[in-house]
């Protein structure tokens, strides 16, 4: 109520009124054009714009924009205010994992491995482990985009078909640390042969890396909540693979 008494210094009635009424209706607000916000508070869309100029904004949409910035701030923090000390550990771990994935990808390795992919006769996807699970997702999305592709996890079939695979094919290598013993074998077959090799990995310094022609770099946390197994957090890889598949399908309907 102080909030309103002290505008009403400035403001004319009809805009003290108002102003009282857009900070008692804010959910509201964030969803009514000015026309709406007029006929609900029953004045004028003059007033409307008189009021927000006074309150220092350039208008209706300004105000607007900023209460739904604010909403999305409170609602991130919000979840973190409320829990514990470990759920917030929780939650800014993956927040970081993500947030630091998306600082380190290259925009030109993204373009470079869709033309790749474009002009490939046929995909393979090679994977082992939980990575398997994000391998199946770009496999099913590809072939849904009409693209022949290949997804392979045993051992044996991954080492004996990287020596056959051809010069008009490409190769997605999907490895948290790059050292799968089976994935590195695969990266050094296909680079002799000279195939076009596209990895996603967390490790700059695998053995993989050195191999691959294009590298999606995300950022792996060092904590695990799993430590006596390797379940280690895939959401890196899952981040980077999803932009590839969905910059590959946007850039085919263009």
């Amino acid at each position: 109520m102080k909030q309103v008494i002290s505008m009403q210094v400035k403001l004319s009635v009809a805009e003290a009124y108002l102003w009282h009424f857009i900070q008692t209706h804010q959910q509201q607000v964030i969803h009514l054009s000015i026309v709406k916000l007029s006929e609900l508070a029953n004045v004028s869309t003059a007033t409307v714009v008189r009021t927000m100029k006074k309150q220092g904004y350039s208008g209706y949409t300004a105000f607007r924009q900023k209460l739904i910035l604010a909403q999305q701030d409170t609602a991130k923090y919000d979840v973190l205010t409320h829990a514990s000390k470990e759920i917030r550990s929780v939650i800014l771990k993956n927040e970081t994992e993500v947030s630091k994935t998306l600082q380190q990808l290259d925009f030109g390795t993204i373009e470079d491995s869709v033309q790749k992919l474009h002009d490939a006769k046929k995909i393979y996807i090679f994977a082992r482990g939980l990575s398997e699970l994000i391998a199946r997702e770009m496999l099913i999305k590809f072939q849904l985009l009409g693209k022949n592709t290949e997804m392979h996890n045993d051992p044996n079939i991954i080492r004996t078909i990287s020596k056959r695979i051809h010069s008009d094919e490409v190769v997605i290598l999907i490895t948290l640390n790059g050292q799968t013993a089976e994935i590195v074998t695969a990266a050094q077959n296909l680079a002799a042969n000279d195939i076009t090799i596209i990895t996603f990995t967390t490790d700059q310094q695998a053995p993989v890396v050195s191999y691959s022609d294009l590298v999606f770099l995300g950022y792996k946390s060092g904590l695990s909540y799993f430590p006596e197994y390797e379940v280690r957090s895939r959401l890196p890889l899952q981040v980077m693979t999803r932009i590839l598949t969905d910059a590959y399908a946007v850039r085919i309907k263009q």
